[in-house]
């Protein structure tokens, strides 16, 4: 049995180390376009015997992560694109598959020059994630219910924007949008309607969307190595409704990263999220993540000095 689940983790792991390769850099001083691609899987498991007296189940987990970047520089206007995904999941002997880590991302912007720090700013993104989500209950008689929580476009959030933003440095931006009407998408709400939420994710049960068209955006984003070998990168998002403002209505959230690497081929990283939405919950939430894994990395730009 022991073989049995850690095979994978093994032909996984061996699988990665042949066919990684660090990081690929192909200077191409000639082009406007600044791109860079990042693929990585980190994963972690365990195994004991029947007579192991420590204690512990077997485990397998994963956390995938993709991240694109297609940059483009005028001499007055830009055009910036990014693509996230992650996605993780952990196996647990007895217990099952249960998601660990899920995010879609995507983010286009245009901007026009108005000064060295400044650019006119039109922008849209998309935040949703790849599977459904659940809520495990344990009964008296030690049985799993399950609640359906959230799924693809349940919720995904479009959000378009204008405004300014202010870029002072290279790892660097604040996006302010005075007008930045979004979209809220529920796909089946009625699944996820019950006593203590009636209108998830604030849509009701005859919709399956939420349109708020007078509303502001900030998005601030730094993007850093830190240190040798050391790289964090956080996303800050605060959405506001003109017709609902108030201090408790506002939406936040933090996406925090910082990834380590060890040599050529192993990186470790740690992930965090702190989210503040009360169409969602009336508290904070917070997820944390930590693993091990490859990274390869092309880039056809030869980065800066910070």
């Amino acid at each position: 049995m022991l073989y049995r689940f850690a095979a994978p983790f093994f032909f996984l792991f061996f699988l990665m180390v042949f066919c990684a390769s660090a990081q690929i850099v192909r200077n191409d001083s000639l082009s406007k376009w600044k791109k860079e691609f990042k693929v990585g899987l980190n994963l972690n498991q365990a195994s004991f015997t029947s007579n192991w007296k420590g204690g512990g189940i077997n485990s397998l987990g994963f956390v995938a992560f993709l991240n694109y970047k297609a940059n483009y520089k005028g001499e007055h206007n830009s055009w910036d694109n990014e693509i996230d995904l992650q996605y993780g999941s952990i196996n647990n002997q007895g217990v099952g598959v249960r998601k660990t880590l899920d995010r879609i991302f995507l983010d286009t912007k245009y901007g026009h020059a108005l000064s060295k720090k400044w650019d006119l700013a039109l922008s849209a993104n998309f935040l949703s994630q790849f599977a459904p989500g659940f809520k495990y209950l344990k009964s008296k008689a030690n049985t799993d219910s399950v609640i359906a929580l959230s799924g693809l476009f349940a919720p995904a959030y479009i959000t378009a924007g204008l405004g300014f933003e202010y870029h002072p440095v290279d790892y660097f931006k604040v996006r302010l949008s005075p007008l930045a009407p979004r979209v809220t998408i529920v796909n089946d709400v009625t699944q996820y309607i019950n006593v203590d939420n009636p209108t998830p994710y604030g849509v009701s049960a005859n919709r399956s969307a939420r349109v708020q068209p007078l509303a502001f955006q900030m998005l601030a984003e730094f993007d850093k190595d830190i240190a040798n070998n050391v790289g964090l990168k956080w996303r800050y998002i605060m959405f506001a409704d003109y017709e609902h403002l108030a201090v408790d209505q506002l939406y936040h959230r933090l996406d925090l990263n910082l990834t380590a690497k060890f040599g050529k081929f192993i990186n470790m990283n740690f992930g965090t999220i702190l989210l503040f939405d009360r169409s969602q919950d009336n508290n904070v939430q917070f997820s944390q993540t930590l693993s091990f894994g490859m990274m390869y990395t092309f880039q056809n730009f030869v980065e800066k000095k910070k």
